[in-house]
């Protein structure tokens, strides 16, 4: 694994995104992330609660993006910018804005993990199947592992005309040579087995002396893709109130089976800190994010509740500010003015107002810089490379004329 350039056992507040884009690459084992599932829906934790001040949104329209992240994948990700527009013809331009959020970030996530890395992103079926297609886009689809379904049988979802919505669902790809250990867990009743041998390279049943089938009795059984783990609920000693918490024995059979002890663990979306705690009780480092500093005090205090007095808050480092990658020279320019018109002008033409790729557009203009216009970004556009040659260096005027009078514009609307 690279060398990392932050310490164990930190936690910032900030955008994740910010603060991902400062890490070096290869640097993590094992990525858990339990980011907003685009319920349409805002939370906000029980008053009187150790998480009590907690709270986000989780309803997603186009106001909530960086414009500039639509052209960035756009150019360096055309597919996963055809799978997002697609989501929003299929579905609303809410969910199109939703993955292109998480797009940014999955992208960024796969540039920390290891060659042998593991990522688990735990959503529900509000957008499991987007989010399915939109991993196999950026992890690769013969990366995928399995799609585990999280039962938490003692919290039925009310529902007069459907079943009730008990689950959620986890989605697990790895890389390489990967890190796996099978997890075992007690039967619901001891079952008899036969002991089975190996002769000469055959494996038959066992016998004892006297020719008798000899059986054992087995009360446990290896771990399968549907967990039985509770949903936690208020009367559980560490239930802190947070709107999301998890149990902490789904992290825990999440970092048993995909990581090693001294791994470890980044959780960029860790809210009140269950695979952190997780983590730290199994031996594993680990680095967290949440944009809510609630979060700092929530590791702290979980943290002295599981461990004890023993662990002083000291042992945890957390920052604000944005970390500077190590293993490059220079940072790379997210945010150029091609991304940021291609978003704003939703990767269309600003003449003919056709779609194009990316890689199609021309940076222009608006008033020519013969005639005095700036090259500040309110003075530019893309357009396809048609238009440009139309305009020239004329003002964008002469172009939306033109091609009205060549009947390839009207007044606003698309092409014909």
């Amino acid at each position: 694994m690279a060398e990392r350039n932050w310490a164990n056992r930190t936690l910032w507040t900030g955008d994740n995104l910010d603060i991902m884009r400062g890490m070096n690459s290869h640097s993590v084992d094992l990525i858990y992330l339990d980011p907003p599932f685009n319920s349409n829906s805002d939370y906000q934790a029980p008053l009187g609660t150790p998480a009590e001040g907690a709270e986000f949104k989780d309803t997603w329209t186009l106001d909530d993006l960086d414009v500039a992240w639509v052209g960035l994948i756009a150019e360096e990700e055309p597919p996963i910018a055809r799978l997002l527009d697609t989501a929003g013809l299929t579905h609303s331009k809410g969910m199109q804005s939703y993955l292109t959020m998480m797009a940014v970030r999955l992208l960024e996530m796969r540039r920390l993990l290891s060659p042998n890395g593991s990522i688990y992103l735990h959503c529900d079926p509000t957008a499991s199947h987007y989010l399915k297609a939109l991993m196999d886009a950026i992890f690769g689809r013969t990366n995928f592992r399995n799609e585990i379904t999280w039962y938490y049988y003692n919290k039925l979802a009310p529902g007069t005309r459907i079943f009730g919505r008990s689950f959620d669902q986890l989605l697990f790809y790895a890389f390489g040579d990967y890190t796996f250990h099978p997890q075992r867990e007690p039967r619901d009743a001891p079952v008899r087995q036969l002991v089975r041998e190996r002769v000469d390279g055959v494996l038959k049943n066992k016998r004892d002396a006297d020719g008798n089938l000899i059986y054992r009795t087995v009360d446990d059984k290896k771990v399968d893709a549907v967990w039985r783990i509770p949903a936690i609920q208020p009367a559980a000693k560490d239930y802190i109130g947070f709107p999301t918490q998890k149990h902490i024995r789904l992290l825990e059979r999440v970092i048993s089976a995909s990581s090693n002890p001294g791994d470890t663990l980044l959780d960029p979306f860790c809210g009140c800190a269950t695979a952190l705690v997780a983590a730290e009780s199994l031996d594993r480092e680990w680095v967290g994010i949440d944009i809510s500093p609630k979060a700092a005090e929530l590791v702290n205090v979980r943290l002295q509740q599981t461990m004890g007095n023993l662990f002083h808050n000291r042992l945890v480092t957390n920052r604000t500010d944005h970390l500077h990658r190590t293993d490059i020279d220079a940072p790379k320019n997210y945010r150029q003015h091609k991304h940021v018109l291609f978003g704003e002008q939703e990767g269309r033409c600003n003449g003919c107002r056709t779609a194009f790729e990316f890689r199609h557009f021309e940076v222009d203009h608006v008033v020519p810089s013969a005639r005095g216009g700036s090259n500040h970004i309110s003075n530019l556009q893309l357009l396809c490379g048609s238009c440009n040659r139309i305009k020239g260096d004329r003002p964008q005027q002469f172009l939306l004329a033109e091609l009205r009078r060549r009947d390839l514009f009207d007044d606003g609307q698309f092409a014909t």
